[in-house]
């Protein structure tokens, strides 16, 4: 299908000839209305005209399509964002593609020609990006591209002032990325090279005429599209090649030792290994940066500093000895619990009095009080937080540098809710994955001698590899791929500001997610929300959505940890239901960063197990949609009974079978939302699968093709359809 920019408004800068030209034909041609900003002054910036800016307008309009001019400076950046609001009510795009040269060899470079250069290309494309920015945030939605240069990226002969602005562009992009990532602000910065007024100073004329700016527009139009999730890249482009840059380092090397002075004999000495880019990082971001010094100083301290550098663990990759670890045993340990931890771990993964079934999870007088399945991770935990892995023959590693990479849980029988249990623990295998080495380590738990539960902790070691060790194993759970389809149910839950500090009471004390000093040194705004928990709360999830919350049905769940939760952020579990096996990826909803991947949880068949039924909310997408409908009623109904005063009905299918019906009113009282059939009659009533409901609120589906291609079937009065625009709006937060 091919990508559609209606409803959207674009400004483009420079957009009177070369690339900015094509990018606005390009977007107004797909339905976009555009802002065309041309100064209309010369390759040094100086002079000014209207007809550059008009000619591009005359041309859009006699298409068909909607633009209109701007003959500001990009050094009034308001100005231009005015115009779009005046003309068209909204700002979605920014394209920030003015530029002019003023190329000088450093020494002859004065101080107008240093100053006229950022003006327009730095400080201009600051200005008209900001004023663009509190729009962008209101509506949940922007797109914005810098236009950087190869000139910027690896410096150029006579364009130092040029070059200096063209890397700040980056610089500032990269920001722009982390501040509005949480309101679906994308912001990428593209190196074009096309013929144009600025490049034919700068190669043949016949170069110029090959390097076409259609060549370059298709890019820009894919990173601003709805559909791109791509955020804060970098990208050379031209000549119908894209090619994505990224920052390397290399694995660099300490060059001091403890309590000893570092001097540059040192630097001279360790310079070959400093500058060898075999096994290269690629940090991108400046947390990452971060954790490197504070590995460090945590090696010169604990260990003096010998073999050592930013990314690798305190031992070298001696430290690993799979021929004396595999195998081995660790002293077994015992846990002793009762009711208040079961119910305080309920709490510690989300769970509220406030859902009348979780009850059974948080009073012990409950008839069916029961164990949460997933406590059976606290049950073997203690093996590794009294530090048994580092007793093991054959590991020699930094504890700092170990990360929970990926978890497997298997129950054989519902916990119970008391009683001492014991764990044994085996290192199943060590693999060598380069740049870190990953232990399997095995904890069987039991009660007396009857096995409860199974679980495998793979651990990963950062810098301990390079071993010359397997990098596969039989004996590791494997993570699984979500199925390449719309989920069948998403929950989303959020978590509470105090949420590491509740969780970490079941045992998991490390610092890291209480203590924000600890948190900075490790490179995190704030204290993180510990991955198990995260692993909790979406397990959780797929037991009430499939399973009744019924833990004799729980068998056994699988994750892999990929990012990082901050307290007080939301998790949205999305779920694939395949047979017995429930497949789940787990996001933060504010910034849609993945934080659980391949993970699915396996269940035992219901005991009364018959053909599956759909029913009203039964795996169905929509059932969110229509509770944060039912939200924004319950906040603001009075006010939308008056604007729109009209019952809406809906009818969701699914495979062609009715699956759900709803009812806005807005019409009645405060407004309401009803579930199941409507006694009353509504003012009109749609019909449409689960699947396109969700395109159509996304957005990816004009309501209108819908209807006239018998996706949306509509019944009664059809022109109130237009006033669910009030209900409907913001969709990002749906």
């Amino acid at each position: 299908m091919s990508l559609s920019f209606e409803g959207r408004v674009v400004l483009v800068t420079g957009a009177g000839g070369g690339l900015g030209r094509e990018y606005a034909l390009a977007f107004a041609e797909r339905g976009a209305s555009v802002v065309v900003n041309d100064l209309g002054a010369d390759t040094k910036g100086g002079g000014k005209s209207s007809a550059a800016a008009d000619k591009v307008v005359e041309e859009i309009r006699a298409k068909g399509g909607k633009a209109v001019a701007n003959y500001d400076s990009v050094e009034y950046g308001e100005k231009l964002i005015q115009t779009a609001l005046d003309a068209f009510g909204r700002i979605d795009i920014v394209v920030n593609n003015a530029g002019i040269l003023r190329d000088r060899s450093f020494a002859r470079t004065s101080d107008l020609d240093w100053d006229l250069i950022h003006r327009v290309h730095l400080r201009g494309s600051f200005l008209v990006t900001r004023a663009a920015w509190n729009h962008m945030k209101k509506q949940k939605f922007g797109r914005i591209i810098m236009t950087t240069s190869a000139a910027g990226i690896y410096g150029n002969f006579g364009q130092a002032n040029y070059s200096a602005a063209k890397l700040g562009m980056l610089g500032l992009a990269n920001t722009l990325v982390v501040e509005g990532r949480n309101y679906n602000i994308h912001c990428n910065t593209i190196a074009p090279i096309a013929g144009s007024r600025l490049t034919e100073t700068v190669m043949p004329p016949d170069l110029v005429a090959s390097l076409k700016p259609e060549y370059v527009a298709p890019l820009v139009l894919w990173l601003c599209h709805d559909q791109c999730q791509e955020n804060g890249g970098l990208f050379e482009v031209g000549a119908g090649w894209i090619g994505k840059l990224r920052w390397e380092r290399s694995q660099g090397h300490i060059v001091r030792q403890k309590n000893q002075p570092m001097n540059p004999e040192a630097v001279r000495d360790q310079w070959d290994k400093i500058c060898d880019f075999t096994d290269a990082t690629k940090p991108t971001s400046t947390q990452e940066s971060m954790l490197s010094f504070v590995s460090v100083l945590s090696q010169v301290e604990s260990e003096g500093g010998v073999e050592a550098n930013p990314t690798a663990a305190a031992a070298s990759t001696s430290g690993i000895n799979p021929a004396e670890a595999v195998g081995q045993k660790l002293p077994p340990t015992s846990f002793s619990f009762n009711h208040t931890q079961c119910i305080l771990y309920a709490l510690g993964v989300g769970m509220s009095t406030k859902d009348p079934d979780h009850l059974r999870f948080l009073y012990e007088g409950h008839p069916d009080f029961s164990c949460l399945p997933t406590f059976g991770v606290i049950l073997s935990q203690a093996v590794l937080m009294d530090g048994g892995l580092l007793s093991v023959p054959g590991i020699n590693i930094d504890p700092t540098q170990v990360l929970h990479g990926e978890h497997y849980l298997e129950i054989f029988k519902p916990l119970p809710t008391s009683g001492p249990l014991t764990s044994e623990a085996t290192i199943a295998d060590i693999l060598d994955k380069g740049s870190g080495a990953v232990i399997l380590f095995d904890v069987n738990t039991y009660q007396d001698k009857e096995l409860l539960c199974y679980n495998q902790f793979s651990v990963f070691v950062v810098g301990a590899g390079g071993f010359g060790g397997k990098r596969t194993s039989e004996k590791a759970k494997a993570a699984l791929p979500a199925p390449q389809r719309a989920p069948d149910a998403v929950v989303i839950d959020s978590t509470t500001r105090d949420q590491a500090a509740l969780y970490r009471l079941s045992g998991d004390w490390n610092p890291l997610h209480i203590d924000p000093s600890i948190a900075a040194i490790g490179g995190f705004k704030a204290p993180i929300l510990h991955g198990l928990c995260s692993f909790g709360f979406a397990a959780r999830h797929v037991l009430k959505q499939f399973a009744d919350n019924d833990p004799s049905r729980f068998k056994a769940v699988k994750v892999r940890f990929v990012k990082p939760v901050t307290p007080g952020q939301s998790l949205q579990t999305e779920m694939w239901k395949e047979g017995n096996r429930i497949h789940i990826q787990c996001k933060v909803k504010e910034t849609d960063a993945v934080v659980l991947s391949g993970a699915y949880v396996d269940l035992h068949p219901a005991p009364d197990a018959s053909p599956q039924t759909l029913t009203q909310g039964g795996g169905l997408q929509s059932e969110l949609v229509f509770a944060e409908i039912g939200r924004r009623i319950s906040d603001t109904g009075a006010e939308l009974v008056k604007k729109v005063s009209a019952v809406f009905g809906w009818e969701i299918t699914k495979d062609g079978k009715s699956a759900g019906q709803w009812t806005i009113d807005l019409k009645n009282g405060s407004g309401s939302l009803h579930s199941g059939p409507y006694s009353g009659k509504a003012d009109v009533t749609f019909t449409v699968s689960d699947e396109d409901f969700m395109a159509v609120v996304r957005g990816t589906l004009d309501p209108q093709k819908a209807f006239f291609s018998g996706k949306l079937k509509v019944r009664g009065n059809i022109m109130l359809s237009q006033k669910l625009e009030v209900i409907l709006k913001d969709y990002a937060k749906l």
